[in-house]
């Protein structure tokens, strides 16, 4: 079960910066192995921000040492609830200059945020100072994850507004209802076109399609809304990433559904499988557009995993 982090005392706090920091610290180290052949500019510079890292953990480890002695408990942000889920490195190779830039970006975005929540929970002054003093260097790490893009691949230099709108957009809109989407339109393939071609009548195809849209917005929208309350992330309300998604995915599912009102099954059923077709390439689009998917890569996944789930349910229908 995971832990609240307003439950955290001082000394689990700590041991929680000790290990974020080495985490971090690891991960900036395999992005600059991974992008030192192409990007060596880049790659030098999540070097230096890996050492930096480094002398953040040693920093804490000495506090804690003076603190509470030479056992450091083993806390991970799995452990504790409100940090966002980091995928191994290694699942995102090769690893876009790109795709690490933002993964950074929101890396120090989430550390700044933590130090800023632990500083309200310590009382020793010591260690207040430190917690101030490294929300400042991370806020400084955050402000040169951001100017990657424009420093090493010459591109304009964005207004600071702009860019925050468009991080914060990722993050609480773009991220939940991509998901909820891509979850609405594949899940309720299969039970909406095992109903259509069990029956043959669109009447009843629609109702299941509708229970089956409703019931995945739902799920989809309490799961998201639960799994993060943003006070460490900055992704925003719950409510507001949950009702995303719950919209979304009721929505994908919808789509499809729809052309079920007609009575005429055939008619239909193309209908439906036509707009099939567009929302999974509306969902390809999304994933190359915000979430930097090569866009052959993304097409092949979607429509693969979404042929399959229709497959599934005309075989189960058919049957």
């Amino acid at each position: 079960m995971l832990k609240k982090f307003r439950d955290l005392s001082e000394r689990e706090i700590l041991a929680l910066a000790i290990s974020s920091e080495e985490e971090d610290g690891r991960i900036y180290g395999e992005f600059a192995d991974a992008l030192r052949e192409s990007y060596p500019a880049t790659a030098e510079m999540f070097e230096g921000m890996r050492e930096e890292e480094a002398g953040h953990r040693d920093r804490l480890i000495e506090m804690f040492r003076q603190r509470f002695g030479e056992h450091i408990p083993l806390i991970r942000r799995e452990n504790v609830k409100g940090f966002l889920r980091r995928n191994p490195t290694w699942l995102v190779r090769p690893l876009g200059v790109n795709v690490a830039r933002k993964q950074a970006e929101v890396m120090e975005l989430e550390a700044e945020r933590f130090y800023q929540k632990a500083i309200t929970r310590t009382t020793d002054a010591s260690t207040r100072e430190l917690l101030n003093k490294l929300a400042d260097e991370e806020r400084k790490h955050t402000q040169t994850a951001g100017n990657l893009e424009e420093t090493l691949l010459t591109q304009s230099a964005k207004a600071a507004e702009d860019a925050s709108h468009k991080k914060l957009f990722l993050l609480q809109i773009v991220q939940p209802g991509l998901a909820g989407l891509m979850d609405g339109s594949v899940s309720t393939l299969a039970p909406l076109f095992a109903a259509a071609f069990a029956t043959h009548n669109s009447l009843d195809a629609f109702r299941v399609g509708l229970a089956a849209s409703l019931g995945a917005g739902i799920s989809m929208g309490f799961a998201e809304s639960l799994s993060d309350d943003g006070s460490l992330t900055g992704r925003g309300s719950p409510w507001i990433r949950g009702a995303a998604t719950g919209l979304m995915t009721t929505a994908g599912g919808l789509g499809h559904t729809l052309p079920f009102l007609i009575l005429n099954f055939h008619v239909a059923t193309l209908i439906a499988i036509i707009v099939v077709c567009v929302e999974l390439a509306v969902i390809a689009y999304i994933r190359h557009r915000y979430m930097d998917t090569p866009f052959l890569q993304a097409s092949f996944q979607v429509i693969v995993g979404g042929f399959l789930v229709f497959l599934t349910g005309y075989l189960i229908g058919s049957s």
